[in-house]
């Protein structure tokens, strides 16, 4: 899996779904935690994309929200 664009946020128009997006990630990370506290294999870059996706997504909803004022 590589690094996600922040130009395919492009299709994210509503800040609903990009908290519903941000919610996502945030799930996925705290199931990689739950599955490295029980010592299953995981892949540990995926928690900086998820991270780094994080941060895109957020950066998106502060942008949305700044257009509506």
């Amino acid at each position: 899996m590589s690094f996600l664009k922040y130009k395919e946020l492009n299709n994210l128009k509503d800040v609903n779904d990009v908290e519903k997006e941000i919610f996502v990630a945030a799930k996925e990370i705290l199931d990689l935690k739950f599955k490295k506290a029980t010592n299953q294999t995981i892949k540990s870059h995926l928690f900086i994309h998820l991270r780094r996706r994080i941060a895109q997504l957020q950066y998106k909803k502060s942008a949305l929200l700044q257009e509506k004022i």
